[in-house]
Protein backbone atom coordinates (compact mmCIF):
# COMPACT_ATOMS: atom_id res chain seq x y z
CA UNK A 1 0.00 0.00 0.00
CA UNK A 2 1.67 3.33 -1.08
CA UNK A 3 1.76 6.01 1.83
CA UNK A 4 0.59 9.47 1.48
CA UNK A 5 3.38 11.53 0.50
CA UNK A 6 4.06 14.56 2.54
CA UNK A 7 3.26 17.20 0.16
CA UNK A 8 -0.82 15.45 -0.18
CA UNK A 9 -0.69 15.72 4.00
CA UNK A 10 -0.06 19.24 4.19
CA UNK A 11 -2.42 21.99 5.04
CA UNK A 12 -3.06 24.68 2.51
CA UNK A 13 -2.71 27.84 4.12
CA UNK A 14 -5.60 30.60 3.73
CA UNK A 15 -4.89 33.62 1.40
CA UNK A 16 -3.65 36.86 3.30
CA UNK A 17 -7.71 38.35 3.04
CA UNK A 18 -9.18 35.12 4.60
CA UNK A 19 -6.93 35.14 7.73
CA UNK A 20 -7.92 38.81 8.45
CA UNK A 21 -11.64 38.09 7.57
CA UNK A 22 -10.98 35.49 10.35
CA UNK A 23 -9.29 37.67 12.88
CA UNK A 24 -12.10 39.98 12.57
CA UNK A 25 -14.75 37.25 12.78
CA UNK A 26 -13.17 36.26 16.40
CA UNK A 27 -14.19 39.85 17.61
CA UNK A 28 -16.85 41.16 15.20
CA UNK A 29 -18.60 38.29 14.33
CA UNK A 30 -19.15 36.12 10.68
CA UNK A 31 -21.73 38.59 9.79
CA UNK A 32 -19.57 42.02 10.42
CA UNK A 33 -16.41 40.29 8.95
CA UNK A 34 -18.48 39.02 5.54
CA UNK A 35 -18.30 42.83 4.62
CA UNK A 36 -14.64 42.96 4.49
CA UNK A 37 -13.46 43.23 0.64
CA UNK A 38 -10.57 40.89 0.42
CA UNK A 39 -8.38 43.08 -2.31
CA UNK A 40 -5.71 45.05 -2.23
CA UNK A 41 -2.86 47.37 -3.32
CA UNK A 42 0.76 46.72 -1.83
CA UNK A 43 2.76 49.67 -2.95
CA UNK A 44 6.05 48.36 -1.12
CA UNK A 45 6.34 48.74 2.56
CA UNK A 46 3.10 50.42 2.67
CA UNK A 47 -0.74 48.46 2.17
CA UNK A 48 -3.64 50.46 0.87
CA UNK A 49 -6.97 48.49 1.75
CA UNK A 50 -10.99 49.37 1.12
CA UNK A 51 -13.72 49.05 3.10
CA UNK A 52 -17.52 50.19 3.85
CA UNK A 53 -17.91 52.20 6.51
CA UNK A 54 -19.80 50.27 8.90
CA UNK A 55 -15.99 48.83 9.20
CA UNK A 56 -14.69 51.86 9.98
CA UNK A 57 -14.78 50.78 13.76
CA UNK A 58 -12.41 48.13 13.27
CA UNK A 59 -10.09 50.00 11.37
CA UNK A 60 -7.09 49.48 14.05
CA UNK A 61 -8.03 45.72 14.22
CA UNK A 62 -7.86 45.52 10.14
CA UNK A 63 -4.80 46.99 10.34
CA UNK A 64 -2.55 45.23 12.87
CA UNK A 65 -4.04 42.47 10.95
CA UNK A 66 -3.02 42.93 7.24
CA UNK A 67 0.28 44.16 9.20
CA UNK A 68 1.17 41.56 10.51
CA UNK A 69 -0.02 39.13 7.59
CA UNK A 70 1.84 40.58 5.09
CA UNK A 71 4.39 41.91 6.75
CA UNK A 72 4.16 45.48 5.52
CA UNK A 73 4.97 48.35 7.60
CA UNK A 74 1.89 50.42 7.12
CA UNK A 75 -1.12 50.16 6.44
CA UNK A 76 -3.66 52.77 4.56
CA UNK A 77 -7.32 52.81 4.66
CA UNK A 78 -8.76 54.25 1.34
CA UNK A 79 -11.67 56.46 2.24
CA UNK A 80 -12.93 58.53 -0.82
CA UNK A 81 -11.63 59.47 -4.48
CA UNK A 82 -8.66 60.84 -5.85
CA UNK A 83 -9.09 64.78 -5.06
CA UNK A 84 -8.57 67.60 -7.29
CA UNK A 85 -6.30 68.07 -10.39
CA UNK A 86 -3.91 67.78 -8.51
CA UNK A 87 -4.74 64.21 -7.70
CA UNK A 88 -4.34 63.27 -4.55
CA UNK A 89 -5.34 60.03 -3.16
CA UNK A 90 -7.62 60.51 0.19
CA UNK A 91 -6.60 57.44 2.73
CA UNK A 92 -6.37 57.24 6.33
CA UNK A 93 -3.00 55.65 8.67
CA UNK A 94 -4.51 52.63 10.25
CA UNK A 95 -1.39 51.06 11.38
CA UNK A 96 2.40 51.96 11.36
CA UNK A 97 3.10 55.89 10.02
CA UNK A 98 6.00 56.03 7.45
CA UNK A 99 3.83 56.72 4.19
CA UNK A 100 7.08 56.72 1.52
CA UNK A 101 8.20 53.49 0.08
CA UNK A 102 9.62 52.43 -3.34
CA UNK A 103 8.34 50.02 -5.60
CA UNK A 104 9.58 48.10 -8.86
CA UNK A 105 8.06 47.80 -11.86
CA UNK A 106 9.40 46.21 -14.98
CA UNK A 107 13.21 47.53 -13.80
CA UNK A 108 11.97 50.77 -13.09
CA UNK A 109 12.40 51.74 -9.39
CA UNK A 110 9.69 54.43 -8.54
CA UNK A 111 9.76 56.08 -4.85
CA UNK A 112 7.48 58.64 -3.50
CA UNK A 113 4.79 58.69 -0.22
CA UNK A 114 1.81 56.57 -0.89
CA UNK A 115 -0.21 58.90 1.30
CA UNK A 116 0.19 61.98 -0.88
CA UNK A 117 0.33 60.51 -4.38
CA UNK A 118 -1.43 58.41 -6.63
CA UNK A 119 0.13 55.21 -8.03
CA UNK A 120 -2.52 53.20 -9.77
CA UNK A 121 -2.06 49.56 -9.75
CA UNK A 122 -4.02 49.54 -12.98
CA UNK A 123 -1.80 51.80 -14.91
CA UNK A 124 0.56 49.14 -14.78
CA UNK A 125 0.44 48.28 -18.85
CA UNK A 126 1.02 51.55 -19.56
CA UNK A 127 3.68 52.42 -18.18
CA UNK A 128 5.48 49.54 -19.21
CA UNK A 129 4.48 50.31 -22.36
CA UNK A 130 5.50 54.07 -22.56
CA UNK A 131 8.78 51.79 -22.84
CA UNK A 132 8.22 49.95 -25.38
CA UNK A 133 6.93 52.72 -27.87
CA UNK A 134 9.66 54.97 -27.67
CA UNK A 135 12.56 54.28 -30.18
CA UNK A 136 16.09 55.13 -29.01
CA UNK A 137 16.51 58.56 -29.84
CA UNK A 138 13.58 60.26 -30.05
CA UNK A 139 12.66 63.50 -28.21
CA UNK A 140 9.90 63.00 -25.82
CA UNK A 141 7.44 65.32 -24.08
CA UNK A 142 4.99 64.44 -21.10
CA UNK A 143 2.78 67.31 -20.22
CA UNK A 144 1.53 65.19 -16.91
CA UNK A 145 4.48 63.72 -15.44
CA UNK A 146 3.69 63.09 -12.31
CA UNK A 147 6.69 61.48 -10.70
CA UNK A 148 7.84 60.24 -14.14
CA UNK A 149 5.20 57.39 -14.79
CA UNK A 150 5.64 57.78 -18.04
CA UNK A 151 8.56 60.15 -18.14
CA UNK A 152 11.32 57.26 -16.64
CA UNK A 153 10.05 54.02 -18.73
CA UNK A 154 10.73 56.48 -21.76
CA UNK A 155 14.16 57.35 -21.04
CA UNK A 156 15.28 54.30 -19.53
CA UNK A 157 13.47 51.12 -21.53
CA UNK A 158 12.54 53.64 -24.72
CA UNK A 159 16.39 55.18 -24.65
CA UNK A 160 14.55 58.15 -25.42
CA UNK A 161 17.22 60.69 -26.54
CA UNK A 162 15.67 63.64 -24.28
CA UNK A 163 12.17 63.79 -22.37
CA UNK A 164 10.79 66.87 -21.19
CA UNK A 165 8.72 66.00 -18.22
CA UNK A 166 6.34 68.59 -17.04
CA UNK A 167 4.54 68.63 -13.55
CA UNK A 168 2.68 71.35 -11.50
CA UNK A 169 2.35 69.45 -8.06
CA UNK A 170 5.71 70.38 -6.32
CA UNK A 171 5.48 67.30 -4.26
CA UNK A 172 5.37 64.97 -7.31
CA UNK A 173 8.13 67.47 -8.81
CA UNK A 174 10.40 66.42 -5.95
CA UNK A 175 9.81 62.91 -6.55
CA UNK A 176 9.87 62.99 -10.43
CA UNK A 177 14.07 64.30 -9.78
CA UNK A 178 14.46 61.67 -7.42
CA UNK A 179 12.87 58.60 -9.39
CA UNK A 180 15.35 60.09 -12.55
CA UNK A 181 18.80 59.78 -10.39
CA UNK A 182 17.31 56.47 -8.60
CA UNK A 183 16.76 55.18 -12.58
CA UNK A 184 20.15 56.78 -14.28
CA UNK A 185 18.70 58.96 -16.49
CA UNK A 186 19.20 62.51 -14.80
CA UNK A 187 20.69 63.82 -17.61
CA UNK A 188 18.37 62.78 -20.28
CA UNK A 189 14.70 63.83 -18.29
CA UNK A 190 14.84 67.34 -18.06
CA UNK A 191 12.07 68.00 -15.17
CA UNK A 192 9.88 71.30 -15.99
CA UNK A 193 7.87 72.64 -12.75
CA UNK A 194 4.88 74.19 -13.05
CA UNK A 195 1.21 74.24 -15.38
CA UNK A 196 1.63 72.64 -18.76
CA UNK A 197 -0.91 75.37 -19.92
CA UNK A 198 1.82 78.01 -19.19
CA UNK A 199 5.35 76.88 -18.96
CA UNK A 200 7.58 77.42 -21.73
CA UNK A 201 8.33 74.35 -24.11
CA UNK A 202 10.01 74.10 -27.66
CA UNK A 203 7.86 73.85 -30.29
CA UNK A 204 7.85 71.60 -33.08
CA UNK A 205 10.66 70.20 -31.31
CA UNK A 206 9.35 66.46 -30.08
CA UNK A 207 8.15 63.23 -31.73
CA UNK A 208 5.94 61.91 -28.92
CA UNK A 209 3.45 63.39 -26.61
CA UNK A 210 2.07 61.28 -23.85
CA UNK A 211 -1.03 63.25 -22.25
CA UNK A 212 -1.97 61.32 -19.00
CA UNK A 213 -4.73 62.83 -17.47
CA UNK A 214 -8.60 61.69 -16.59
CA UNK A 215 -10.85 62.39 -16.86
CA UNK A 216 -9.79 63.63 -20.50
CA UNK A 217 -6.53 64.71 -21.29
CA UNK A 218 -8.56 65.70 -24.90
CA UNK A 219 -8.45 69.54 -23.89
CA UNK A 220 -4.77 69.35 -23.89
CA UNK A 221 -4.69 67.87 -27.58
CA UNK A 222 -3.64 71.26 -29.03
CA UNK A 223 -0.97 72.14 -26.91
CA UNK A 224 0.34 68.98 -27.41
CA UNK A 225 0.01 69.16 -31.31
CA UNK A 226 1.59 72.27 -31.68
CA UNK A 227 4.89 70.75 -29.60
CA UNK A 228 5.26 68.01 -32.27
CA UNK A 229 8.05 67.98 -35.68
CA UNK A 230 6.46 69.37 -38.47
CA UNK A 231 7.32 66.28 -40.54
CA UNK A 232 4.53 64.10 -37.76
CA UNK A 233 4.55 62.57 -34.48
CA UNK A 234 2.45 61.07 -32.03
CA UNK A 235 0.21 61.54 -29.19
CA UNK A 236 -0.92 59.10 -26.71
CA UNK A 237 -4.19 60.75 -25.00
CA UNK A 238 -5.92 59.42 -21.79
CA UNK A 239 -9.61 59.71 -21.57
CA UNK A 240 -12.60 58.42 -20.06
CA UNK A 241 -15.12 56.84 -22.63
CA UNK A 242 -18.64 54.84 -21.82
CA UNK A 243 -18.61 51.21 -21.58
CA UNK A 244 -21.42 50.72 -24.48
CA UNK A 245 -20.19 53.18 -26.50
CA UNK A 246 -17.22 52.09 -30.00
CA UNK A 247 -14.13 53.19 -29.09
CA UNK A 248 -13.65 54.85 -32.53
CA UNK A 249 -15.78 57.55 -30.35
CA UNK A 250 -12.57 58.27 -28.17
CA UNK A 251 -10.64 57.93 -31.62
CA UNK A 252 -12.41 60.77 -33.30
CA UNK A 253 -12.11 62.98 -30.27
CA UNK A 254 -9.31 63.35 -29.97
CA UNK A 255 -8.65 63.72 -34.01
CA UNK A 256 -11.21 66.17 -34.16
CA UNK A 257 -9.31 68.22 -31.71
CA UNK A 258 -6.27 67.89 -33.43
CA UNK A 259 -7.78 68.76 -36.57
CA UNK A 260 -9.10 72.22 -35.06
CA UNK A 261 -5.54 73.00 -33.82
CA UNK A 262 -3.90 72.52 -37.80
CA UNK A 263 -2.94 68.24 -37.85
CA UNK A 264 -4.36 65.57 -39.52
CA UNK A 265 -3.87 62.09 -39.03
CA UNK A 266 -1.56 59.70 -40.99
CA UNK A 267 -3.09 56.57 -40.10
CA UNK A 268 -6.18 55.62 -38.07
CA UNK A 269 -5.84 56.34 -34.54
CA UNK A 270 -6.14 52.87 -32.07
CA UNK A 271 -7.74 53.00 -28.71
CA UNK A 272 -6.69 50.52 -25.84
CA UNK A 273 -8.55 50.19 -22.45
CA UNK A 274 -6.83 50.45 -19.82
CA UNK A 275 -8.91 49.98 -17.09
CA UNK A 276 -12.26 50.34 -15.57
CA UNK A 277 -12.65 53.70 -14.79
CA UNK A 278 -16.66 54.23 -12.67
CA UNK A 279 -19.68 52.11 -13.32
CA UNK A 280 -20.07 52.04 -17.32
CA UNK A 281 -17.31 53.82 -17.92
CA UNK A 282 -13.05 52.78 -18.67
CA UNK A 283 -10.22 54.57 -18.86
CA UNK A 284 -8.60 54.35 -22.54
CA UNK A 285 -5.90 55.64 -24.11
CA UNK A 286 -6.04 56.77 -27.58
CA UNK A 287 -2.70 56.32 -29.99
CA UNK A 288 -2.49 59.21 -32.56
CA UNK A 289 0.10 59.71 -35.02
CA UNK A 290 -0.44 63.46 -36.64
CA UNK A 291 1.35 65.79 -38.85
CA UNK A 292 0.25 69.54 -38.96
CA UNK A 293 -1.32 70.73 -42.31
Amino acid sequence: MTRPSGLEHRVRRPPPAERVRRRLAAVAGDRVAREMPSGYHRLGRVLVIQRPEALAPYDSLLGTAWQEELGVETVLVKFGPIEGELRIPRVRCVAGGRTETEVVEHGVRWRFDAARIMFAAGNRTERIRAGRLVRPGEAVVDLFAGIGYFAIPAALRGRAGSVWAVEKNPLSVRYLRENAVLNGVEERVRVVPGDNRTVSLPEGAFDRAFLGYLPSAVPWVPRAVALLRPTGGWLHVHTVAEVRAPLSEAAAAVERSAEAAGARPLEPSRVRVVKPYSPGRNHVVVDARLVQR
